[in-house]
């Protein structure tokens, strides 16, 4: 018997990747489970800034990841529409575009070497004076450099939308389980038949792991199964501007971290990039390093309260990129590793994994990106998901 067309599904990990998976899954009919160790959108989904700089953000190297960013960029203004209709809940997409400060004559050395090489790649992007960046934003430090605007890097309210995610996979007929880690993947024949949870065994057509940092701390995968991601510790805080006269309006990116306003007032500061495991502390360093490198740029910072700190766990890979697809175990599927672009990638990420489930083939944009380049070439390998036969 050939693999059903409307799988019963389950997801582990109630991130924007896996909520919006489950979303994609239940609109097409598949039955879909989703569970989660917390809160639905409460990990990295959480924790990160929301921005969507597919430009700004490539260095070389990540060529092949551009590709798959960009894609992911041209269908977010139509991804966050639909979100919202299908949710009823704004998700803060902003367009206004992200700014690149450059506060001395160094920085603009490394800004104009990442311009160049940015426009050699095509990427919409424009060398701005730092009158002209002034004139922008005011509030940067007078005297800047130089800038870079970057008009199609757009941002999103990264919190709105794992709550609207949430809302649409259940509205879709998805059913949550939250503060119920998955304990175990049930493994038999070969295949993954299910998850075992606090509510005991769920059996399932397909499993899929969209558990972020966490996705090795599962059981019942062979180790050589798991995909190599690991958590990278960021500190962030946020300052409370006044939503009628904010001092930012675009997202700017620091020599040393970002400024991400929203539209309530928060400005978010971001981020350290620390490999830690998962201690979750706050550190004096951490922050002194964010509100010194925000401060340089726009000094007016320094009269904005704080509203709030903390910590997440963006899940790193060998190379930084994410693995999408077959995980090597017949009908188990991984959607992990998104390092620092979980949110820029969701759209693509639903599409190309819903998809993968319902037929058993990837998109080709996709294809550099399966987890088996992380392979052992040792282990033994399984068919594809299409060719594989569901027992009865």
């Amino acid at each position: 018997m050939v693999a059903p067309s409307r799988p019963k599904t389950v997801v582990i990990g109630a991130g924007v990747v896996g909520l919006s998976i489950a979303w994609r899954l239940a609109q097409a009919g598949c039955p879909v489970t989703v569970y989660d160790r917390a809160k639905a959108g409460r990990g990295a989904s959480w924790a990160a800034a929301g921005m969507l700089a597919a430009a700004v953000e490539t260095e070389p190297g990540e060529e092949k990841l551009l590709a798959l960013t960009l894609e992911s960029q041209k269908l977010w203004p139509r991804f966050a529409r639909e979100i919202e209709a299908a949710s009823g809940i704004s998700i803060g997409y902003r367009d206004e575009g992200t700014v690149v400060v450059a506060l001395t004559r160094d920085d603009a050395e490394q800004l104009r070497f990442s311009y160049e090489f940015q426009r050699s790649l095509g990427l919409d992007i424009d060398w701005l004076s730092g009158v002209e960046a002034r004139r922008r934003e005011p509030h940067l430090r007078p005297g800047i450099s130089g800038a870079v605007l970057s008009p199609k890097d757009h941002q999103v309210d990264n919190r709105l939308l794992g709550s609207a995610l949430a809302e649409a996979a259940r509205r879709a007929g998805a059913v949550l389980y939250e503060h119920c880690p998955v304990r175990e993947v049930e493994l038999s024949g070969g295949r993954a038949r299910g998850v075992v949870s606090d509510r005991g065994s769920e059996p399932a057509d397909i499993v899929v792991l969209a558990a972020g940092a966490w996705s090795r701390e599962i059981a019942g995968i062979p180790a050589s199964y798991l995909p190599p991601v690991r958590p990278i510790k960021g500190q962030m805080l946020a300052l409370s501007m006044d939503p009628a006269a904010p001092l930012v309006r675009h997202v700017i990116w620091l020599p040393r971290g970002y400024l991400v306003p929203r539209l309530d007032g928060r400005l978010i500061v971001g981020a350290t990039v620390e490999e830690r495991g998962f201690d979750d502390k706050i550190t004096a360093g951490g922050l002194l390093a964010l509100i010194e490198g925000a401060w340089r740029a726009v000094p007016a910072i320094e009269e904005l309260p704080v509203a709030e700190t903390w910590v997440g766990f963006r899940p790193g890979s060998r190379d930084d990129a994410p693995m999408l697809g077959p995980s090597g175990i017949d009908q188990f599927v991984v959607a992990t590793g998104h390092h620092r672009n979980g949110i820029l990638l969701t759209p693509i990420t639903a599409a190309a994994i819903s998809a993968y489930v319902l037929t058993g083939r990837l998109p080709e944009v996709v294809t550099p990106f399966a987890p088996d380049r992380f392979a052992d070439p040792h282990r033994p390998t399984v068919r594809r998901l299409a060719d594989s036969a569901i027992a009865s």
